[in-house]
């Protein structure tokens, strides 16, 4: 199998995990959305602590230790997707799924938002265009709910604020994953403690099913992340750009036709301007592509594509 093919085999099966995500979490009620996200912390150190022994990769913790900036990074980006996942899982469990599902649609035109305003960055006039359709978008969104979605929104800028910390610690896949979760491990420990001597906890009291699903949300964490990591590594930015928009697709027709949720028209209608901002600005980074390829021949190197890796 050629590494390109491979590529795409790994990253549509990190999208399509994610896509179906939730399915899984609505699996795991009556456990609440906090509890839930406790064992999601503790089992994904303890997959990942394994595999990294397998791998006999422990070692990189010794020379980290002796990065404090990178720490506190680490610190910063662990409570930005403990943040990302809570929402997620609220959002999942109190029926909000299509709501979630946009999050991840306009995650894109967020990251390019942050790196306007905190990196200074300069946009190209399409990219103006189309954050101008997705500030539109969320106004009609806004009539329609009756508020502003702000589900929708802090999952895109808790997730738009921890891409960009990523990309400046640059840990691969795994060991930032690892870290991440263990400078969580604790408070999340602490909180299944007292959910255990309160008598609330849910682990271990419903069923072994469940209690097997919860378990597993450590490996379900994991596996499309790493898969994710595989195909970064073998596909060029643009088309994981484009693979990217799989998993929201999914999660929209899961909230629509698995959950029921009320798609009115109005809502129909933010989510084709998101879709339209999405248009143009996938467009525009494709073009973007194509000119630097002919600059420089053979590279695969596009201009900057937002895209999500993990829920």
């Amino acid at each position: 199998m050629t590494p390109l093919r491979l590529g795409y085999l790994h990253g549509l099966g990190a999208y399509l995990l994610w896509g179906f995500f939730p399915l899984y979490f609505n699996l795991l009620r009556p456990a609440g959305p906090v509890e839930i996200l406790a064992h999601r912390v503790v089992w994904s150190v303890a997959f990942v602590a394994l595999l990294l022994a397998a791998l006999r990769n422990i070692g990189f913790l010794r020379a980290l230790l002796r990065r404090p900036r990178t720490l506190a990074g680490i610190a910063c980006a662990a409570t930005l997707i403990a943040v990302n996942w809570f929402t997620y899982i609220y959002g999942v469990n109190s029926d909000r799924v299509v709501e979630a599902a946009l999050g991840y649609f306009i995650n894109p035109l967020v990251v390019v938002l942050l790196g306007v305003l905190v990196l200074h960055e300069r946009l190209r006039p399409a990219q103006w265009t189309a954050l101008g359709v997705g500030a539109l978008a969320v106004a009609v969104l806004t009539v329609d709910y009756g508020r502003l979605p702000y589900l929708a929104l802090t999952l895109a800028f808790s997730f738009g604020g921890y891409s960009l910390i990523k990309k400046r610690l640059g840990l691969p896949a795994a060991e930032g994953l690892f870290v991440e979760s263990a400078v969580l491990a604790l408070p999340a420990l602490a909180f299944l403690g007292w959910l255990a001597v309160t008598g609330e906890a849910t682990f271990g009291h419903v069923s072994a099913g469940h209690t097997a699903l919860l378990v597993l949300a450590g490996a379900l964490t994991a596996i499309p992340l790493l898969l994710f990591a595989g195909a970064a590594n073998r596909l060029p930015l643009t088309v994981l750009g484009m693979l990217q928009y799989v998993a929201p697709i999914l999660q929209l027709g899961c909230g629509v036709l698995i959950f029921h949720e009320p798609m009115p028209p109005a809502r129909l209608a933010g989510f084709v301007l998101v879709w339209l901002a999405l248009l143009v600005f996938t467009g525009d980074a494709l073009r973007q592509a194509r000119h630097t390829r002919r600059l420089r021949p053979g590279t695969d190197m596009p201009p900057p594509v937002a895209v999500a890796t993990t829920h």
